[in-house]
């Protein structure tokens, strides 16, 4: 990293625009401090003599003639143990020291080491003297929370034999290792620092075929996505697109979440800071803040700032998806970080495209998407992987073709469309099963096939197609009303509300209903369709379609969401208890 410095003037101020000239030698996102009272900005465009820098905190007070010092790196974060529990802003300043430095409001120019420098943290070492390591080479480990390891790595492009490892506590600053390479004797750190913009190698990818288990059923059953995937969930506002990236955040089966607030209102950061360290992690029964790491840039912080929070969180999730984890990282949301895209271009005089949003718009978004995957991680050992990325979109008056949604549609394989008329009627999550989709659909039912019941895709598909033909079937119902059906189309209509009463509509505030594993899942949607079938047997014989709805049997069904995770045999009894009850209006019917 270049430690070459240069000073230049301002010489205009556009809100977080600011132009400077005489900062000869710098480059193209390079940090700079700002004015005198120092502000973070970036370089972003050269044009002649003249550098345009977008500042990530509030311009106000700042004027021509001020100095402006460039750094001579880029923007970087942090990496070492430490970064579990924390709240980050956007340019991983570290919020709750700040809050004890400056109280509640961040001070312009205010600035703090993003982890603890002082704290003492207990090495262990996996590597011993002579080893031969590269770059992702685990040299040792730290308890970083009770749930999580950190593991220590050689950074990328180190390579050489080992000749001393620690075997103490350290700080951030010690180093953790002595490795003897090509260039001479060189220590590795034990804090690593890694600039945003560029992705973190890694030796191979590999094809995303294990699902991400989020425990909404809507998502695992029918529009699924794998570990090391990318989904995008528009919606209008009022839709629930803020609780579904809460319930992902709580319930996903990854290791670690990292949750990035870009641009949204600061009571929904402050419901999250509130509520994760109360929530009891279902996978440790810990606090779920302890594998959870929070970058927040809300509506009321500096605009430019929005990009930079974006790519923070992903490079933090990139180093711990490096030491071989599953790593989920929720973006609410990629519209605010865009429209601040469009208001900077808008400043620096830029060609507008479409909507004018920048004419890199697209390219923009698909370089944070592009970072998610399944990766065979750097090192001499073969370590797996992943980071899944799930950003929620928020379009103008909920108009998909707007260009933020059409740009990311591009990039991500999961479509999960929230509406607002589902949500009027609060069937939450309000995810439209006629409008979403997903590229991952063939690989999750091949891995559910075989993990959890080998009908599964057939589960699923029976009831896509009631759920199809009960949307064909309302335009004639609106015309003619219900009476001109017949019975069979009536027990379909039936059967589609069932599913989606009874198991696409879950409570997230329910503590049983909130979460629902995979088998059961399978279970409760096995007995709504195996009803249908036999009910449709029936009536084929001649038993009543009045009696088949009016069986108590329904009711039981209705409540079966209800049923705790350890106690799943029930759904077998009620299945059979289904079966029993609609086998006995068969025989009535045939006897009739």
């Amino acid at each position: 990293m270049s430690e070459r410095k240069t000073q230049g003037t301002i010489v205009k101020v556009s809100g977080p625009l600011v132009v400077a000239e005489g900062l000869e030698g710098a480059r193209m996102y390079e940090m700079v401090r700002v004015g005198t009272m120092g502000l973070f900005g970036e370089v972003i465009e050269i044009r002649g003599g003249r550098y345009s820098i977008q500042v990530y905190e509030e311009t106000g007070g700042i004027g021509p003639g001020e100095p402006v010092v460039s750094t001579g790196a880029p923007l970087t974060v942090d990496l070492g143990p430490g970064l579990l529990t924390s709240i980050f802003d956007g340019v991983q300043r570290p919020l709750d020291r700040l809050r004890a430095k400056y109280g509640d409001f961040v001070v312009r120019g205010a600035e703090a080491p993003a982890i603890d420098r002082t704290k003492k943290w207990r090495f262990v070492p996996r590597a011993k003297k002579g080893d031969r390591v590269r770059g992702g080479d685990i040299l040792g480990v730290i308890q970083e929370t009770a749930v999580i390891e950190h593991r220590v790595m050689v950074p990328p492009g180190m390579e050489g034999t080992v000749e001393s490892v620690a075997e103490r506590e350290l700080t951030l600053d010690d180093a953790v290792a002595t490795l003897r390479t090509a260039d001479g004797t060189r220590d590795v750190p034990l804090l690593q620092r890694w600039p945003v913009r560029t992705p973190r190698p890694v030796k191979r990818r590999i094809p995303p075929e294990k699902p991400l288990v989020t425990g909404q059923r809507v998502l695992d059953t029918f529009f699924p996505i794998s570990k090391g995937g990318t989904a995008c969930v528009p919606g209008p506002f009022g839709s629930g697109k803020t609780v579904v990236q809460h319930q992902l955040a709580k319930w996903a089966d990854a290791d670690l979440i990292v949750y990035v607030g870009c641009g949204e209102r600061g009571n929904e950061m402050t419901e999250v800071l509130i509520e994760f360290p109360q929530l009891p992690d279902p996978r440790t029964g810990r606090p779920l803040i302890e594998r959870t790491v929070l970058v927040a840039n809300t509506s009321n912080m500096p605009v430019a700032a929005r990009e930079a929070s974006v790519f923070t969180g992903i490079t933090i999730a990139e180093y711990y998806r490096d030491m071989g984890y599953s790593v989920a990282l929720m973006a609410d949301s990629t519209s605010r970080w865009a429209e601040a895209m469009r208001e900077m271009s808008g400043r620096l005089e830029e060609m507008p495209g479409e909507e004018g949003y920048p004419a890199y718009l697209a390219s923009r978004i698909a370089s944070f998407y592009e970072r998610a995957g399944r990766v065979v991680c750097e090192g001499s050992a073969d370590r797996e992987g992943s980071l899944s990325v799930i950003g929620a979109v928020s379009p103008p008056g909920g108009d998909l073709s707007e260009p933020v949604v059409q740009a990311t549609l591009r990039v991500v394989k999961v479509f999960w469309r929230l509406d607002d008329k589902l949500a009027g009627q609060r069937h939450f999550p309000a995810i439209n099963w006629l409008q979403s989709y997903s590229l991952y659909q063939e690989l999750v039912d091949g891995a559910a096939s075989r993990d959890v019941n080998q009908y599964w895709a057939n589960n699923r598909q029976g009831a896509m197609a009631i759920l199809k033909r009960e949307s064909e079937l309302d335009e004639l119902v609106r015309l003619v009303g219900m009476d001109a059906l017949s019975a069979q189309d009536r027990l379909l209509m039936e059967a589609a509300k069932m599913i989606r009463e009874d198991f696409l509509h879950q409570n997230a505030h329910d503590p049983v209903d909130t979460y629902t594993s995979l088998p059961k899942q399978f279970k409760l949607l096995q007995i709504i369709i195996a009803f249908y079938h036999w009910a449709y047997a029936a009536i084929a014989v001649g038993a009543e379609l009045d009696d088949v709805i009016a069986l108590p049997v329904r009711a039981e069904i209705s409540r079966a969401k209800g049923v705790p995770e350890e106690e799943l045999g029930r759904l077998d009894e009620l299945r059979e208890r289904v079966r029993a009850a609609i086998e006995a209006l068969k025989l009535r019917g045939e006897r009739l």
